[in-house]
């Protein structure tokens, strides 16, 4: 007798592929991690995918995979900080397939260092990739899909995009730009059928870029110390991190669903986080990274606490200190 569990999964499966068939995904930054994993999955969902990357060189492991697995996959050179890259790299995949359903904006780095140490170019490079790429490539998808009256455009953010950190104040700062503009634009496209989904994972095992300011590592910095605490506290989280297929597995959620929400918050830990964040004061908050964080000397809470906040810290505690939860 057939198991009625597998069967309700393999009449799943097929509408999914039904639902895909001859759909097109465009994603940046497939190169490794979540780029990656995001464009093999949509590749698995039935939809043609192009994995765009600035390098083309560093291809190989995703077109291994296309090619074991047979998958409707194809590779193009994308650099999102190059208006002419990106208009080709669009006008490639429309005379091949005439047109786009799906846009992952998910290529991007983060810059580490105080505002003072950091050169007003590392600022603009960090701008440059994280939300300028994220409008370049959007505005140039955004005609097609109009004129297909639907679409879906899928921005990866970040906790950090709803959190901020110290010495993570350029990223930070494009992840909340990233959120505002996804959100506002969410507004705009409806009337179209255009759907936009923000997903916001925590710390991730991916080879994610992290670049440091220049002057950042320099002990003549005044930052130098505050630099080290941080990155021991940093360090420990990164030990439990989720995999990137984690965040894949979100974005065909939100893709697949007629009414997706605006956030997809990945990671149980980034709930809690993004959580305590929103039932903390501003001061308490700030207190809460301060001890944990950056290691200030214990002092006396600068308010009264009940019994809530008080749990609430030692959540905190462990979560950034401990590495026994990981959220960033």
């Amino acid at each position: 007798m057939a198991n009625p569990t597998n069967e309700l999964t393999i009449r799943r499966q097929m509408k999914n592929k039904d639902t895909s068939a001859n759909k097109v995904a465009i994603v940046t930054g497939s190169a490794t991690g979540i780029g990656y994993e995001t464009a093999v999955h949509l590749a698995k969902n039935a939809f043609h995918t192009y994995a765009t990357m600035r390098n083309l060189q560093k291809a190989n492991g995703i077109t291994e995979m296309a090619k074991t697995e047979n998958l409707p996959l194809s590779l193009i050179q994308l650099d999102v900080t190059d208006d002419i890259s990106v208009t080709k790299a669009i006008d490639t995949v429309i005379n091949e397939s005439g047109r786009i359903d799906v846009l992952v904006n998910n290529a991007g780095y983060g810059l580490v260092g105080s505002v003072e140490d950091m050169s007003i170019e590392e600022m603009k490079a960090q701008y440059e990739t994280n939300i300028f790429g994220v409008f370049r490539v959007t505005k140039a998808v955004l005609p097609h899909m109009r004129k297909q009256h639907g679409g879906s455009i899928v921005n990866i953010s970040s906790i950090a995009g709803r959190i901020a950190l110290p010495l993570y104040s350029a990223y930070v700062s494009t992840k909340f730009a990233v959120e505002g503009l996804s959100e506002s634009m969410a507004y705009e496209l409806e009337p179209f059928g255009i759907k936009v989904a923000i997903i916001e994972p925590g710390a991730i095992k991916t080879n994610f870029r992290r670049e440091q300011a220049a002057k950042g590592p320099s002990e003549d910095s005044p930052y130098s110390s505050m630099m080290q605490s941080p990155s021991k506290a940093i360090e420990k989280m990164l030990k439990h991190r989720l995999y990137p297929e984690e965040v894949a597995k979100t974005v065909i959620q939100a893709i697949e669903n007629p009414k997706p929400k605006l956030r997809y918050i990945v990671g149980k830990d980034a709930e809690e986080l993004i959580e305590l964040r929103r039932k903390s004061s501003d001061k308490e908050f700030f207190h809460m990274v301060g001890q944990n964080i950056l290691k200030k000397e214990e002092q006396e809470f600068p308010f009264r606490q009940n019994r809530d906040q008080v749990a609430a810290q030692e959540r905190f505690r462990i979560n950034i200190v401990d590495g026994e939860r990981t959220a960033i």
